[in-house]
């Protein structure tokens, strides 16, 4: 069973930084996984933020390229959002997934199977 624990999180300013960390245990050494970033703020929709594939393959959402980095240990057991130039309206509780498979793009959010149990960023103008 695949757990994943977000921390990080935190209020900040507009134009500030923050650096959110997934710690991931229980996958299974013989799958290959997409490890994902996720927010959902109040009144909304959970959103994609940035996605990691097995082969180490990155993508983002718009609104969050050049801003976002996503990233993981050599050892792919801990997944990390680096989160510049944030904007009040980045504020959300951010979540960490994760889900056996080898393709990571096209795949609703919904699909993922393991999830976090979310970290708050909240970010003031």
């Amino acid at each position: 069973q695949v757990q994943l624990v977000e921390s990080g999180g935190g209020s900040v300013q507009a134009g500030g930084s923050l650096r959110l960390s997934c710690a991931v245990s229980g996958k299974n050494r013989y799958s290959t996984y997409c490890m994902g970033w996720f927010r959902q703020a109040p009144g909304k929709e959970r959103e994609d933020v940035a996605r990691s594939a097995g082969d180490g393959t990155t993508s983002y959402s718009d609104s969050m390229k050049g801003r976002f980095t996503i990233s993981q240990d050599n050892a792919k057991n801990n997944l990390y959002l680096q989160m510049n130039s944030l904007k009040p309206e980045d504020t959300a509780m951010y979540y960490c997934a994760a889900d056996r498979r080898v393709i990571c793009g096209g795949v609703h959010w919904s699909a993922f199977d393991y999830w976090g149990q979310g970290t708050q960023v909240t970010v003031s103008s």
